[in-house]
Parts: C-alpha cells; sequence; structure tokens
C-alpha cells in the first residue's frame, strides 16, 4: 500500500440560507457573547495571561497600527518559521486564516481583518491555564482552538473569532531513566539516548505531531511518535484534568533535466529509486526527497533527496546500500555528487539536515506521480516504514504499519484568481489527481498532521475503519457537548465553517451540519 495527501481540498458545508437554522458556537453580536467583565474575570483567571493579539501584517495597512519599519522587517522574516511558529495566533498555512492580512508584497488584501485568527489567546503556562480555558468556552459556548507552534498543513491552530490556548510555552522536558518541539527534545535525548520526533525543527512533538501519529527518520527502526507514548496528562471537555500513573549516516544530492539529459532518463532515473523503496526501507533507512518544474526552464524537472537518514549505519555500509541504485544512474548517464556523511549519533545528522505491492501496483503508483508533475503539481515524498517493534494498542492509522511511501501533492493558482477559479482548481485537484492515488491504493491512508482537510472519507484516510467507530465512541463519551472541534478531527463531521466565498478556511462561524 501507499499513503496518499493531498494538501488542499474543497469542503461539504451548511449553505448559508441554512445559518440561521442552524446551532453555532457563539460570535460577537450574539446575544449570548461574553461580556467585557466575562473576559477580564477570564484573565484573572489565568492570571493574566489572557492576550488580545493583532496579525503581524496589520503593520503594513493604513490605521493607527501602520509602522512602516515593522512591515519591512516582518515581510523580509515571513519565510522564516520562527516569525509564525513564535506568535500567539500567525500559522504556518496562511491560506486557511482566510487571507485577510498578509503582507501586502506576499498578497494585498486592501486592509487587515482579523479574518480567520483568535480574537482571544491564553498564553498557557500550566495545566491550570488550559483547565481555565476550556471551563469558559464550554460555558459560554465560544469557539476553542489551540495553537502549539502552529506546524499545520490544514489551519487547524485558527478559528475566527474564537478563543485560543497557546500551548507553546507549556513545556518541560525531564529525562526519566527507564522512559516540546524537536529542537529541543532532540537535544536532551542526545545526551541519554534516543526520541522520535519528526523531520522539521519547527514541528511541536507534544502538540499535533504525536497525536496525528508522527512520523520521524527514526521510524524504520522504533515505529511513530505515538508508539513512544507512555501516558498523557490530559485536560478533559469539562475542564477537569486526568493524571497519568506511569551512531548515524546521511547522505544528499539531486539530479535534473538541466543537467543535459532527456525527461524520460529523467523519469528512468527517478524510477529507478522507486524500485528500491522496498529494499531501503527493510533496511531500516529513510529518506525524505522532492519533484518539482526545474524553475524557470519550462519542461524540466527536478529530484532532490535531503536527507536520506541511515541510522546505526556507517559510510562505507550507506554506500554499499546505495551502490546499486547509483550504479543505475550512471548507467543512463546521470550526473549526480553524493554527500555522503557519517555522524556519531544521530541529534548532529538530524539538526545538519533538516505498503508492500507486488509490480504492478509500483507501475501505477509511478506513473500517478509522474502524472501529476507534469500537469505543474509539486510532489514530496518519504521512503519510510513505521514499524511497530512492541505491537502498541493505540490509534496510529494501521496503514503506517504497511507503508513504503508516504507523498504530498499539492495545487497551484494565480494569486489574483478569483473564488470560482479557486475552486475548480481545488475540484479537479480533488476528483482528478488525488482520484488517482485512491484508485492506485484502496484502502490505504494518510498522515493526520499533515493532511488534506476535507479528505472525501477522512475516517478511513486518517484513522483507518476498524480505529474510527472507536474513537468517535470515547469522543462522544468525553466530549459529548462537541468543546473540541479541528477540521477531519473526530467527530468533525457533524460540523462545518461557514466562509462568505465558500472556500475552506477558518474565516466565518462553526456550525453543526444540518441532517
Amino acid at each position: 500500500m501507499t499513503l496518499r495527501l493531498s494538501t488542499v481540498l474543497l469542503y461539504a458545508l451548511v449553505a448559508s440560507a441554512d445559518i440561521a437554522s442552524a446551532q453555532c458556537k457563539v460570535y460577537p453580536g450574539d446575544s449570548s457573547w461574553p461580556s467585557d467583565e466575562a473576559w477580564a474575570a477570564l484573565n484573572e483567571r489565568v492570571e493574566n495571561r489572557l492576550l488580545k493579539p493583532r496579525p503581524q501584517a496589520a503593520a503594513c495597512y493604513n490605521g493607527p497600527e501602520y509602522d512602516e519599519a515593522a512591515c519591512a522587517t516582518m515581510t523580509a522574516n515571513w519565510t522564516n518559521s520562527y516569525t509564525h511558529l513564535d506568535d500567539p495566533i500567525e500559522k504556518f498555512s496562511p491560506v486557511y486564516q482566510g487571507l485577510t492580512c498578509l503582507s501586502p508584497n506576499i498578497y494585498d488584501s486592501g486592509n487587515c481583518t482579523m479574518g480567520g485568527f483568535p480574537w482571544y489567546v491564553i498564553n498557557a503556562t500550566s495545566a491550570r491555564h488550559v483547565q481555565e480555558g476550556v471551563r469558559f468556552a464550554k460555558g459560554t459556548g465560544v469557539r476553542l482552538v489551540v495553537k502549539n507552534t502552529g506546524h499545520d498543513f490544514s489551519g487547524k491552530s485558527g478559528g475566527g473569532e474564537s478563543l485560543s490556548i497557546w500551548t507553546h510555552h507549556l513545556k518541560s522536558i525531564e529525562y526519566i531513566e527507564d522512559v516540546t518541539d524537536d529542537t529541543e527534545g532532540y537535544s536532551v535525548a542526545s545526551e541519554y539516548g534516543r526520541v522520535v520526533g519528526g523531520e522539521g525543527q519547527t514541528v511541536g512533538v507534544m502538540g499535533g505531531y504525536i497525536q496525528g501519529g508522527g512520523h520521524s527518520p527514526l521510524s524504520s527502526i522504533y515505529g511513530t511518535g505515538a508508539d513512544q507514548a507512555l501516558a498523557f496528562e490530559v485536560v478533559t471537555a469539562d475542564g477537569g484534568a486526568c493524571l497519568p500513573d506511569v551512531p548515524t549516516t546521511a547522505s544528499a544530492f539531486k539530479f535534473s533535466t538541466a543537467d543535459g539529459i532527456s525527461n524520460e532518463t529523467f523519469w528512468s532515473g527517478v524510477r529507478s529509486y522507486f524500485d528500491s523503496f522496498i529494499h531501503n526501507a527493510d533496511n531500516g533507512t529513510y529518506s525524505y526527497f522532492l519533484l518539482l518544474h526545474n524553475n524557470p526552464s519550462p519542461g524540466n524537472f527536478l529530484f532532490q533527496m535531503t536527507p536520506f537518514f541511515a541510522p546505526n549505519k556507517t559510510a562505507e555500509e550507506v554506500t554499499t546500500l546505495l551502490d546499486p541504485w547509483f550504479s543505475k544512474l550512471h548507467g543512463l548517464g546521470i550526473s549526480f555528487d553524493p554527500n555522503i556523511t557519517e555522524y556519531d549519533s544521530f541529534y548532529p545528522a538530524w539538526k545538519d539536515f533538516f505498503p508492500l505491492e507486488v509490480v504492478e501496483k509500483v507501475n501505477a503508483t509511478f506513473e500517478a506521480i509522474r502524472t501529476s508533475l507534469e500537469t505543474n503539481h509539486v510532489f514530496v515524498g518519504f521512503n519510510i516504514k513505521a514499524i511497530s517493534p512492541d505491537g502498541p494498542d493505540n490509534a496510529v492509522n494501521p496503514a503506517w504499519r504497511e507503508n513504503i511511501l508516504f507523498a504530498l501533492q499539492s495545487v497551484r493558482w494565480s494569486v489574483n484568481a478569483t473564488a470560482e477559479e479557486i475552486l475548480e482548481a481545488r475540484k479537479g485537484f480533488t476528483f482528478g489527481d488525488m482520484q488517482r492515488w485512491r484508485d492506485v491504493s484502496p484502502g490505504a491512508g494518510s498522515y493526520l498532521a499533515e493532511s488534506d482537510r476535507m479528505e472525501p472519507n477522512f475516517q478511513q484516510s486518517f484513522y483507518g475503519n476498524s480505529k474510527y467507530p472507536c474513537l468517535l465512541e470515547l469522543k462522544r463519551k468525553w466530549d459529548p457537548e462537541d468543546v473540541f472541534y479541528a477540521a477531519t478531527a473526530v467527530g468533525s463531521e457533524f460540523w462545518s465553517v461557514v466562509t462568505e466565498d465558500g472556500l475552506p478556511h477558518e474565516n466565518g462561524r462553526l456550525c453543526r451540519v444540518i441532517g
């Protein structure tokens, strides 16, 4: 099987005409919206940690917040992940905010409004702060969202006119002889032994990463991030708390049609890599690779791998492992210069860089990838096999256990595209490109934490048919009033964000689905 994922899709929503009769969360202008006194009382209970932040790009638009210097600094650092990670409301996927306040050099919205950003944020540093926020949302009906780092492909860390609990500063790491974000977790673990964390340094290990399963450069040896969890301290939907009682080598290289090879030779080289998937995964390796148009040269393609991780292997062993593939590339006349570096432990290697099927299925998968790239889509892949060495009874998508390819794709449109044009592009992507993946891998799934926001059958794709009924039963037991909601989360099929332009983002009311 293969895992599939698209980064953007359409969604089913409550029709605008039905909003009046729909049961929605409480919003400004509603008679039950909390008074200023109620918000002030909440601020006291969370020890003055209630924020009412504004978007950073507000400094770029006419008004009392205009600041030319601040706007220039923000724009220059827009692609720096920490610009968004260290902010209480900014997110890594601004398209799901509704694009109502970005730097004009990136997208000129004409003015700055909050859009899909939360109105209030609790900067939580203790479980008590989280409890107070949950109790407030439950008691008032205000929409509740949670942000850790904001490293999320589906905009789940935001919600228009909502109360957000920001957990980014709610973290500590203690090493327990017998049992945060990745940078901190890997740093501590490097002193003691190991940690299974994400590929990127901005991944919040104790946020959506581990709750979504969590793939890692070490998954081929130790399984997913969720497989490592012994217990969680949680805050329930009624505001209560439940306490728990319990050497590496890396390589990088690339080749492209710009190097003087034909498109057919390029694809033969890529195919030779795909042919080694099972062999590499069975040897406990992990790779992250991209296939994209090699702009600005029309019709040219680029294959780039950074990194290829081989935990517990020497440089000599990795060279031997990859030699059959390298020989095929040389035989095709493809020039490349692999950078193979041996490290004494996993942490410095990570810091520097960042389902088994028959031949017929491999052919179909490869053709689906080639077709998508040749129709101007970007492809990102992970050659990984997330084993389960101890057989944990958890909610990790069963598809991970058979996976050897985790694939991400996206769709593009002009910055000046109308809502109708964007919808058309997404429909083509949803029911065209992604359907090819579904046809190639019936019954396969995808990764919840890097998910398609509106996968047609997200229950099966993200959780697995064998897991979802039990998860929904637990949701009904612990959160019968749906205090907690996020797109594609368990039970989310009963709610929808109603937006004025009909596009899938968080700038709208969250209402129950009728019927």
